[in-house]
């Protein structure tokens, strides 16, 4: 097993660049997660590490090695992708080992990894199966099964349980974080779902546009974002923003009563910015006023509200389970401003 560094990593499709200059260290043993919407760039990110894109510009290290420049079947890696890609003619068995058998391994050396494997994952019942036999998750077991048995020095999961329905989605979250506690991995793992990523990693990549936005701890980034971007990223429901200006050194934000109690270096009055308050930590008062309960979604342990704001401004409220709210009331809203967050609204940056 071994860490990964990239130093000043590029990819230039012609005249096109897509990632700028990635710098980055994953430890050895820890499990990674690149997030971030569409087109953002993780999934080419993951497959430069895996030797499916070329590098334009920079080094990637594994360990102690320069693999920037390696094909992809030297650099200690493994790969499970979005589909299973398993041979519907072979048996579960013969799936997860048809890898090493084509390397000219062993047969009885094939039968223990595979063995080995199918026991981490809970597969032995199903060794002698065809896919079209398996759920769809069974299905992602034995395509992970097949990495295990080839003991790479890092794993890498590009949206592995995307196919998956809900269900399934969080039984695989469940296993696949089980296993990384189990064999103690490097593991590299692509998704769009932060809820995967605050889930799963050690260590969460934030990127957008080719860049990294943030990097740090799960709980890291949402109690400390960097930027109006992974503020509302990271989160789920998204952290809501209400928009202001600075007046007379304080936050004036249109859809409260009077200026926040806090007060900002910025020289100039009229300057745009933002306030950012998680669902959670706000509090509906039923009592209150400038606010309109449009809409509230009873899901059991807990409640969504959606308020609308005299501005237009809708705002969603966590709210407990038992909660006796109904639409169409007349509100207030109260919240501690140790927990919410400015940003300069023209360039994202936090007000800190």
């Amino acid at each position: 097993m071994s860490g990964v560094t990239l130093e000043n990593v590029i990819k230039k499709y012609g005249d096109v660049q897509v990632i700028h200059g990635i710098d980055l260290q994953i430890e050895n043993g820890e499990f990674c997660v690149f997030v971030g919407p569409s087109g953002c760039g993780k999934s080419t990110l993951m497959r430069m590490v895996a030797g499916l894109e070329e590098t334009t510009a920079g080094q990637i290290t594994i360990g102690a090695r320069d693999v920037t420049r390696l094909d992809p079947s030297q650099r200690g890696v493994a790969m499970v992708f979005q589909t299973y890609a398993l041979y519907p003619h072979m048996t579960v068995a013969e799936n997860m080992g048809f890898g090493l058998k084509m390397n000219g391994y062993a047969k009885d050396e094939i039968t223990a990894k595979v063995s080995e494997a199918a026991r981490i994952l809970k597969l032995e019942p199903l060794l002698d199966r065809k896919p079209k036999a398996l759920s769809g998750g069974q299905r992602q077991r034995v395509a992970i099964g097949r990495t295990i048995v080839r003991g790479p020095e890092v794993f890498l999961f590009d949206e592995p349980l995307s196919n998956l329905d809900a269900e399934l989605r969080v039984d695989m979250r469940v296993e696949i974080a089980s296993l990384h506690k189990q064999i103690g991995a490097t593991m590299i793992y692509v998704t769009h779902d932060q809820v995967e990523a605050m889930t799963l990693a050690d260590k969460i990549v934030v990127l957008r546009d080719g860049r990294i936005e943030q990097t740090g701890r799960p709980l890291d980034l949402y109690r400390d974002p960097d930027n109006r971007f992974v503020a509302g990223f990271i989160g789920s429901p998204a952290m809501n923003f209400m928009q202001g200006q600075v007046e007379g050194g304080k936050a004036a934000i249109p859809a409260l009563p009077a200026p926040l109690g806090l007060d900002l270096q910025f020289p100039v009055d009229g300057t745009p910015i933002e306030l950012g308050v998680r669902p959670e930590h706000l509090r509906i008062d039923p009592n209150g006023s400038g606010f309109r309960l449009d809409l509230i979604e009873k899901l059991g342990g807990v409640s969504y509200a959606y308020l609308y704001a005299a501005t237009g401004e809708r705002l969603i409220v966590a709210e407990d389970g038992e909660s006796d709210l109904s639409d169409d009331m007349d509100v207030g809203i109260s919240f501690d401003l140790a927990r919410a967050y400015l940003f300069d609204a023209e360039t994202g940056h936090r007000i800190r």
